[in-house]
């Protein structure tokens, strides 16, 4: 399969190596051919995969802080029809969207209508009188308390308030079946309105606490959810692709989700049908591309500015890339639904903790990140990192599930090293 074109903005990428190789002393055209060879091996890590089709297609970006280091588009967008994969194609970011969503409330933070360590507003009541489970009972009813403490914007944004998906909980699973309550993909607010598996601040576990947020993001700012994105983060930053709606012409370049099969093999699943939730999900609701969701993050790598817009303030975004949960340890998942979801866990046996809206690697890890590195993924097997350290962030987007889908994960790793590797080469 050959490699779809790349437009990599080359020139900028070349005077940003030329520069770098400058101040070590290595001549121009030995700097052209570093940077031009190690966009090659990225190019030949991405295309491999797809050859051997452990992804149907991938778009995958990074940038330092001197501009766009590599991206590039292998594949297809669904294997049974095509078309192939583009820079421009349009992805289910899932809970990618976690991190715009965060990045709202702190925008709110910084206006002093929200706090970070005081009680949330009462929207709710599922947040402003919490119900904790204990259990159930011998009949099977559940057993149900109040919280001992109140809920906060901080275990919020770092799922220690005690919500959960259930996906990943089977106390939450059992609730949902003996309640009668929605299920979270309902697109119903009743199914937010959960008991907590355990008291706020205590333990960490995923679950639907940033929808909480974009709830609260609407309530204080008193717009709708995706009108405060479009206007103040996705306007600003020329996000023209990112909505919680397509338009038929972006759904035109939506790329399919494939279900793995258990011989590895994947079969591509129609694109979902519309339907209108009661609300847009702050946790998972988001259409990107590429490009787009590469921009945010050089907002992030900018310390909150860039292509001209203050979107945060420089120690607002150093906040949010600091552990934010002390010793609680996070980022492991137990699957209660294999055909959604592997069990979660991304670096086995490293410590992982959470910052305000990211999950937090608290060493080095394996692939070049630097200790301090945030990221974080969507269900459908899109991932993202930025390391604040060595000023550099990636991301690689695919479309399929299950989550933590090993093939894409190992593709994930490769890319990662790959993009260090550049750096180490430019």
């Amino acid at each position: 399969m050959t490699p779809t074109p790349h437009s990599r903005r080359d020139v900028l990428k070349g005077a940003v190596a030329i520069t770098a190789a400058a101040s070590v002393g290595i001549g121009r055209a030995d700097a052209q051919e570093s940077a031009m060879q190690a966009r090659t091996r990225i190019d030949g890590v991405l295309k491999q995969a797809v050859d051997a089709k452990e992804v149907p297609g991938v778009v995958a970006m990074a940038a330092t802080d001197k501009g766009v280091l590599y991206e590039g588009a292998f594949g297809t967008r669904d294997l049974a029809k095509g078309p192939a994969m583009t820079l421009d194609t349009v992805f289910r970011i899932a809970s990618m969207t976690k991190a715009v969503t965060c990045t709202a409330a702190m925008q709110l933070v910084e206006q002093g209508r929200l706090k970070i360590d005081e009680p949330v507003p009462s929207i709710d009541p599922a947040l402003s009188a919490p119900q904790v489970l204990e259990g159930f009972d011998a009949a099977g009813a559940p057993k149900l308390r109040p919280a001992k403490r109140p809920i906060t914007l901080r275990h919020l944004m770092t799922h220690t308030a005690g919500f959960s998906y259930e996906i990943w909980d089977p106390n939450t699973v059992r609730y949902v079946k003996t309640s009668g309550m929605p299920s979270t993909i309902s697109g119903k607010v009743a199914a937010l309105r959960m008991p907590l598996v355990f008291d706020p601040g205590e333990q960490w576990e995923y679950g639907v606490n940033i929808d909480w947020v974009g709830r609260l993001v609407e309530a204080l700012s008193g717009q709708p959810i995706d009108v405060y994105f479009r206007e103040k983060i996705f306007g600003p930053l020329g996000m023209k692709d990112s909505g919680f709606v397509t338009a038929p012409e972006q759904r035109a370049r939506q790329a399919s989700v494939h279900q793995r099969q258990a011989d590895g093999s994947l079969v591509p699943q129609p694109l979902e049908t519309p339907f209108t939730p009661e609300f847009y999900a702050g946790g998972g609701g988001l259409y990107s591309t590429g490009r787009d969701y590469l921009a945010f993050l050089q907002m992030l790598l900018h310390d909150g500015s860039f292509n001209g817009a203050r979107i945060l303030k420089p120690e607002t975004v150093t906040l949010m890339h600091q552990n934010a949960i002390g010793e609680i340890p996070a980022g492991i998942l137990k699957t209660q639904n294999p055909g959604r979801s592997n069990d979660v866990d991304l670096f086995p046996g490293a410590p992982i903790r959470w910052s305000l809206g990211h999950m937090l690697n608290v060493q080095p890890g394996p692939n070049g990140r630097s200790a301090g590195t945030v990221s974080w993924g969507g269900i459908f097997n899109t991932y993202y990192w930025l390391d604040p350290a060595k000023r550099v962030t990636g991301q690689i987007m695919t479309q399929i599930l299950p989550f933590a889908d090993p093939r894409a994960l190992r593709l994930y790793g490769q890319f990662e090293r790959s993009v260090y590797d550049a750096l180490k080469a430019g």
